[in-house]
């Protein structure tokens, strides 16, 4: 008798153990889903914040097109120049731009950037833009081309070396125009020159280079629509990132 007593109270032990860890672990349960909840939330809030960023910026995108179109669009044909929806003006008659091998602007092409560049500043500098503009770059391009190279990477060179010193002599020439003195301060933060070589040829239907069309300079607006979202994802990773 007093040994089934015994069992029986050793079972009830055991039941009670048992159900304790049940509710330990139902607990447990309980937090991971939460957390699981919360971090959901979380990644939603911040992807409908980056949807929002990339919504405002497309507009805004749109808009400065929109407005440098009102302003070019009668004189790009004159100046064999194109505008594109990515924000991109490219000049592209290399016989107007630079002497043959030479990082010096022809004439022509000073008198191009004289009448172009002002009023390209008055426009991106605008109160509805000049705080959401990350970068104006100015790009030099050149074809694969190079006489007298011995093959093709002492090509790549050549033309990296020049399109390098065409960019900082159409930088020169522009910046120092006393039409944009007023903003000399806004174009030192945001006004870069890049020289690409013929890291980007203009491709003809078939595929092949067009050498002609490749030897261009463009004029590039980036906003900083690309930082805010990585600022966004930065933040959205953090807290994953720090130690509990």
């Amino acid at each position: 008798m007093m040994q089934n007593q015994e069992e029986e109270t050793l079972a009830g032990e055991e039941g009670a153990h048992w159900i304790s860890v049940s509710d330990l672990m139902a607990g447990l349960m309980m937090v991971f889903l939460l957390v699981a909840v919360i971090f959901m939330v979380i990644v939603q809030k911040e992807s409908e914040r980056m949807r929002e960023v990339a919504e405002i910026y497309l507009d805004l995108r749109e808009a400065l097109y929109q407005d440098l179109l009102d302003e070019f669009e009668d004189d790009l044909p004159r100046w064999g120049a194109q505008l594109t929806p990515d924000l991109v003006i490219t000049f592209q008659d290399s016989g107007v731009l630079f002497e043959l091998g030479s990082a010096r602007l022809r004439p022509a092409f000073e008198a191009i950037l004289a009448d172009f560049f002002p009023r390209y500043v008055r426009v991106i500098t605008s109160e509805r833009y000049r705080d959401d503009i990350e970068e104006v770059r100015i790009e030099g391009h050149t074809s694969s081309d190079w006489t007298n190279a011995r093959d093709a990477n002492e090509a790549y060179i050549n033309n990296m070396r020049l399109s390098q010193e065409r960019t900082r002599s159409g930088l020169e020439y522009v910046i120092t125009l006393p039409s944009v003195a007023h903003e000399q301060d806004w174009l030192k933060r945001n006004l870069t020159a890049n020289g690409l070589s013929s890291s980007h040829p203009v491709l003809n239907p078939d595929g092949s280079e067009n050498a002609e069309l490749s030897r261009r300079v463009e004029f590039r607006v980036r906003t900083d629509a690309d930082s805010r979202i990585r600022a966004i994802l930065e933040n959205q990773r953090r807290p994953l990132q720090q130690d509990p």
